[in-house]
């Protein structure tokens, strides 16, 4: 990541703006222990108390690793109960990344969040609905399976 990821203008504009990186050794002690890391890269997302909200570990491109940042401030607003910042970078995502592979994730979570925002449970039939038509092997879709039995 250090040859390719990190130094891409896009990601650098992309952390500055919404993040404030923090860089450890994955044998930092205490902290490898403490958040469970045994692999590098192993890119964390907390929040100010430390909570884990979003994790990936391995290679990302610029192109992978900016919505998987998107993501990850996604979660991080749904489980601070802000749905409607989650939906905005969700929504983000799909604007900018269109073909890539967290799409069908991004579409179940809007799902989850539209519902969590309304309590109509139309958008998570709409969610599996899409995923379904344009993603059926994916992951993400078979976590939406349930959501079929909804009559929308």
């Amino acid at each position: 990541m250090d040859a390719v990821t990190y130094p891409d203008p896009k990601v650098v504009s992309f952390i500055n703006q919404h993040f404030i990186p923090l860089r450890l050794p994955h044998d930092a002690k205490p902290y490898a222990q403490e958040f469970n890391i045994h692999w590098t890269p192993s890119i964390l997302v907390l929040d100010k108390k430390r909570n884990e909200h979003h994790r990936t570990m391995g290679f990302l491109a610029p192109d992978d690793f900016i919505p998987s940042l998107y993501i990850a401030i996604g979660k991080a607003s749904f489980d601070s109960e802000n749905v409607d910042k989650a939906l905005v970078y969700f929504d983000n995502l799909l604007t900018e990344y269109p073909k890539s592979d967290f799409v069908p994730q991004v579409i179940y979570l809007q799902g989850v969040s539209r519902y969590k925002s309304t309590h109509d449970p139309k958008p998570l039939r709409e969610a599996y609905d899409k995923l379904s038509a344009n993603y059926p092997a994916n992951y993400w879709t078979k976590r939406a399976y349930p959501y079929r039995l909804i009559n929308a």
